[in-house]
């Protein structure tokens, strides 16, 4: 199989592409991807988040777990879904707490594209998953590579708003969590799913995360889509 990232993302990390577990990886993606059983998201959008997004292009960083696993939803990018699907219940209370926060009215549908596209990235911890078997490419060295994608955001002097959802992006951002403040912003919260919904609402992430570009002389991102 043939995956290719963004030119800014690949100088950024080529170093850790050279790397022997990203070539296992790329073995058993391409094992899994013919195996007649369905991944997603679909092979041309894998670095969906890369492609919308480009590194020096980052603004605000939001970080989910692994891909949606049921047909047509994920697309690429973390929480959100294919234009004409229904958005899930996650995404459903994002919305919720955009029109508390900044008074957005939720949209028909769940794709996050618009912002992605003014420097969201929207990233998920392990970019594909077996079809209706969650977690199911987890420790197959995607968690590596984001790790270094997080590293390498960490490490840019350009100030980034990173916006944490639940106990496993924030223990999956640790190092921004412990080094970051100097430099970047990083506010968390639950994670906006049913379980956690109530600790969620009122993070106010949205406002937040504009005042922190504003402060940094940045364009604020247009949340509404």
């Amino acid at each position: 199989m043939h995956l290719t990232l963004h030119k800014t993302w690949h100088t950024q990390l080529q170093d850790e592409i050279a790397k022997p577990y990203i070539q296992d990886l790329k073995l058993f993606l391409s094992h899994e991807y013919s195996s007649g059983t369905a991944v997603y998201p679909p092979e041309e959008l894998v670095f969906n988040a890369f492609s919308q997004t480009p590194f020096d292009k980052v603004k605000v960083v939001i970080v989910g777990q692994d891909p949606y696993h049921r047909p047509n939803q994920a697309h690429g990018l973390s929480f959100s879904v294919r234009q004409g699907v229904t958005p899930p219940p996650s995404l459903k209370n994002i919305y919720k707490e955009l029109e508390s926060d900044v008074g957005v009215i939720a949209p028909d549908h769940g794709c996050l594209e618009q912002w992605a596209k003014q420097g969201v990235l929207l990233l998920n911890a392990t970019l594909t998953v077996r079809s209706r078997e969650p977690r199911s490419h987890y420790g197959k060295g995607w968690e590596l590579f984001t790790d270094a994608v997080i590293e390498k955001l960490r490490e840019r002097k350009d100030p980034i708003v990173f916006l944490l959802w639940g106990k496993s992006a924030q223990e999956k951002c640790a190092s921004v969590l412990d080094k970051a403040p100097h430099t970047h912003a990083v506010f968390t919260a639950a994670h906006p799913s049913p379980y956690s919904a109530t600790k969620f609402f009122g993070c106010k992430h949205f406002s937040k995360a504009n005042e922190c570009l504003k402060k940094w002389g940045k364009t604020p991102i247009d949340w509404s889509l």
